[in-house]
C-alpha cells in the first residue's frame, strides 16, 4: 500500500523553460558571457534575423542530411546543412557527425520557407544557415537515447547520470532548484536579516533520532559522525548571539533501503533567537510564497492548522492530503445498541470507537477482489475487521454482516456520511488510534485506485499546504513501551501548558513542534527550543535516559546566557520533488544514490584495502557464512 508521488502531464520544452527564462528575463541574464558561442540555441527569434551567430551544442537528430538540430540547456534550432560543393568539409562534418556529438557552428540566423515554421518550437520561425562548423567530440554509441519519453529504468538512468542530466526534464528539475534556493536566500538574507553560516560536517554522535554514518580518525577507537542535521550547532549560533540563522544544509542519515529518503540529502535550516511558533509559521509562509515558481499557481498564505490529535481523527495520519474529503468520521452513537459482534466487542472496550469513511462512487469503481483486498490488508496488518457497506445501491456482494444494520441505523449513517447512491462506506471498530490509523491507509489506497479507474479526486496542479501542531512531547519506545523517546528530538520544548505533567504524567506533555505538509508529504519540521539547562538535563537524563555527557557542551552553552530561540528545516529535496511533479526525489538531484543506498556510477561504497585501513586502526571483519566463499 506504498504510495507514489503523482506525476503531472509532461509540458513541451518550450513551456518546460518559459518560468524560468522569464524571471532571468527580468536581470537580462548573459547566457554566452565568457564562452566562445554568441548565443544559446533556445533563445533565438525572428527579432534576430540576419545576424551573424555562432552556438554551441549536441545534436539532437539529423533529418535526409539537410539538416539539423542543434539543442544546448536553453533549447533547440533548426540549422541547415549546406548542399554547395564549396562547403563540402562543413557538409561532411555535419551529415557524418553522430547523433549526440558536440559541435560549434557559426552562420546567420535566417526565417524558414513559408509553410515550414513549427509553432511548437520557441525557435520555430528561424534556422541558421550554416557557414563553418567544427566537431568538438564526437560521440560513441549510446546505451539509451536522450528522449523524455523513451522508457529507461532507473538503475540505467543513475548508471549513466551524466547522459540522464541531457534530458530536457531534468534539466528543468535542477534549474527550477538552483532558481527557488536562489529566491529563498534573497528572502532570508536580503530581506530578513538572516546570516548564511556553514556549520561542520564532522561531528560526534547525537543521542536518538536515526542512525548516524561514522567516520574513522586517527585516533585508536575514536570516531567522528556526519551530522543527520546541523541542530546543535544552530542553536549554538543563537546562544552566540548570531540571532538569525540559515543554511542550505547537507545532511547523513544511514536509514538502510527506503524508497523515499536519501542517506545524503539536503534542507533548508533556520534558526531565530526571540520568536515564537506563529513568528516562524509566518516565515515560512512568506519564504514559499516568495520563491514559489512563476508557472505555478500562486501560494495562499496563512495556511490553514490542525492539531496533531485533529489530523489523526480526520485523516488516519499526522501528514494528511487535504485535496480530496474522504474524511473518518466517528459513528460510534449510531451503533450503541447493535447486533453485530465485532462492534458490541469494540464498544464495550475503553476507548473503543466505531469509524468510517464514504468511498464516493465506490459501488461503481471498485471491483469484489478490491474489496477483499482491502479487508486482508486490515487482517494482515493491523488485525482490524473493515465492513464494507452499500448504504443505497443494491448490491449482491454486500457484506452479509451489513444485513444487521437497522433501517434507523442505516438513516442516520445516510445523514452523518452524506452518501449518494453509488457509495461504499468502509466502517470498523477498535481502539481510537488503531482504527483511525487503518482507515487512514485505507483513504489513501482507495484514492489511488478511483483515480486508477478514472476518477479525479487530487487535482495535480493544486498545492495544499497543512502546519500540524501540539505533537505529543515523547512516544513510547517501540522495544520498550514503558520507556520514553523523543517525538521530535531532545532540544523540543514543551508546550508552556504542559510543563507541569514533565514531573507526574510526562506522556501526556505536548510539544511545541510544528511539521508543514504538503499534499500529503511531510516537507518540514522544527520546533521552539529548550533554552533552560536545568530543563534540558531534566528531560534528557530522567525521561529519557540519556547519558548527558555527551551534550555537556550544550548543557553548559544554555548556562551562560541562552536566548529563547527556535527553527525549522525544509526538505529541499521533497518539496522541489512535489514542486515538478516527479515520481520520486532521484528526480530532483542531480547524482543520488539508489534504492539500496548505491551511487550505480561510480559504484560507491566500494572497498578500502586492508593497508589503507590501518592508519584508522579498522579491520574489517566478514561475516562468518562467507569465509567459505571468499577461499574459493
Amino acid at each position: 500500500l506504498s504510495r507514489p508521488i503523482r506525476r503531472t502531464s509532461q509540458p513541451i520544452w518550450g513551456s518546460l523553460y518559459r518560468s524560468l527564462v522569464q524571471s532571468s528575463q527580468r536581470r537580462n541574464p548573459e547566457f554566452s558571457s565568457f564562452a566562445v558561442r554568441t548565443n544559446t540555441c533556445g533563445e533565438l527569434r525572428s527579432s534576430h534575423l540576419g545576424q551573424e551567430v555562432t552556438l554551441c551544442g549536441w545534436i539532437q537528430y539529423r533529418r535526409q542530411n539537410t539538416f539539423l538540430v542543434l539543442r544546448d540547456f536553453h533549447g533547440l534550432v533548426q540549422v541547415v546543412i549546406p548542399q554547395d560543393e564549396s562547403a563540402a568539409s562543413v557538409r561532411k562534418i555535419l551529415c557524418e557527425a553522430p547523433v549526440e556529438s558536440v559541435v560549434q557552428v557559426s552562420g546567420t540566423v535566417i526565417s524558414r520557407p513559408a509553410g515550414q515554421e513549427n509553432p511548437k518550437m520557441p525557435t520555430g520561425e528561424i534556422e541558421i544557415k550554416v557557414k563553418t562548423a567544427e566537431l568538438l567530440n564526437a560521440c560513441k554509441k549510446l546505451p539509451f537515447e536522450i528522449k523524455d519519453f523513451m522508457k529507461k529504468t532507473e538503475a540505467l538512468r543513475l548508471q549513466y547520470r551524466y547522459l540522464d542530466l541531457r534530458s530536457f526534464q531534468m534539466q528543468y528539475n535542477l534549474r527550477l532548484r538552483s532558481q527557488m534556493v536562489m529566491k529563498m536566500r534573497e528572502y532570508l538574507c536580503n530581506l530578513h536579516g538572516f546570516v548564511d553560516i556553514e556549520t561542520p560536517t564532522l561531528f560526534k554522535r547525537t543521542p536518538g533520532g536515526a542512525k548516524e554514518f561514522l567516520v574513522p580518525s586517527r585516533e585508536p577507537g575514536k570516531f567522528y559522525s556526519l551530522p543527520q542535521s546541523p541542530q546543535q550547532f544552530k542553536q549554538l549560533l543563537m546562544v552566540g548571539g548570531l540571532d538569525r540563522y540559515f543554511q542550505v544544509a547537507r545532511c547523513y542519515r544511514d536509514e538502510g533501503s527506503r524508497p523515499d529518503r536519501q542517506p545524503e540529502f539536503t534542507q533548508i535550516d533556520i534558526e531565530m533567537s526571540f520568536v515564537d511558533q506563529t513568528g516562524i509559521q509566518s516565515l515560512i509562509e512568506g519564504l514559499l510564497q516568495y520563491s514559489w515558481p512563476n508557472d505555478k499557481d500562486p501560494v495562499v498564505v496563512p495556511f490553514p492548522t490542525v492539531t496533531f490529535t485533529e489530523a489523526l481523527a480526520t485523516y488516519g495520519t499526522d501528514k494528511p492530503d487535504t485535496r480530496f474529503g474522504m474524511k473518518i468520521i466517528d459513528i460510534s452513537d449510531v451503533f450503541r445498541n447493535t447486533e453485530i459482534g465485532f462492534l458490541q466487542d469494540a464498544l464495550s472496550k475503553p476507548h473503543g470507537t466505531v469509524k468510517a469513511i464514504c468511498i464516493p462512487e465506490g459501488a461503481k469503481y471498485l471491483k469484489r477482489k478490491d474489496i477483499e483486498s482491502i479487508r486482508k490488508f486490515a487482517a494482515d496488518h493491523f488485525n482490524q475487521e473493515i465492513l464494507p457497506v452499500f448504504l443505497n445501491a443494491n448490491r449482491n456482494w454486500n457484506s452479509p454482516v451489513a444485513s444487521f444494520i437497522m433501517e434507523s441505523q442505516r438513516l442516520e449513517l445516510i445523514r452523518l456520511m452524506d452518501t449518494q447512491e453509488e457509495d461504499v462506506v468502509l466502517l470498523t471498530a477498535g481502539e481510537h488510534n488503531k482504527a483511525c490509523s487503518l482507515l487512514g491507509k485505507l483513504r489513501l489506497e482507495c484514492a489511488d485506485l478511483l483515480e486508477t479507474r478514472g476518477m479525479v479526486l487530487r487535482d495535480p496542479t493544486l498545492f495544499s499546504f497543512l502546519w500540524v501542531v501540539d505533537f505529543p512531547l515523547f512516544l513510547p519506545k517501540e522495544e520498550n513501551p514503558r520507556e520514553l523517546e523523543s517525538a521530535h528530538h531532545p532540544f523540543t520544548a514543551p508546550h508552556p501548558s504542559d510543563i507541569h505533567l514533565l514531573y507526574t504524567e510526562p506522556k501526556k506533555a505536548r510539544s511545541q513542534h510544528y511539521d508543514l505538509v504538503l499534499n500529503g508529504n511531510e516537507i518540514g519540521g522544527g520546533s521552539i527550543r529548550i533554552h533552560n539547562a536545568e530543563l534540558q538535563r531534566y528531560i534528557l537524563a530522567t525521561l529519557l535516559k540519556e547519558d548527558v555527557k555527551m551534550l555537556s557542551h550544550l548543557l553548559q552553552a544554555l548556562d551562560y546566557g541562552a536566548p529563547p530561540h527556535g527553527g525549522i528545516a525544509l526538505g529541499l529535496d521533497r518539496l522541489i520533488c512535489l514542486v515538478t511533479g516527479s515520481p520520486s526525489i532521484r528526480d530532483v538531484i542531480a547524482f543520488p544514490k539508489s534504492f539500496r543506498g548505491h551511487d550505480l556510477m561510480s559504484n560507491a561504497p566500494d572497498s578500502i584495502p586492508s593497508e589503507e585501513l590501518k592508519p584508522y586502526h579498522i579491520r574489517v571483519s566478514w561475516p562468518t557464512d562467507s569465509k567459505a566463499e571468499r577461499a574459493h
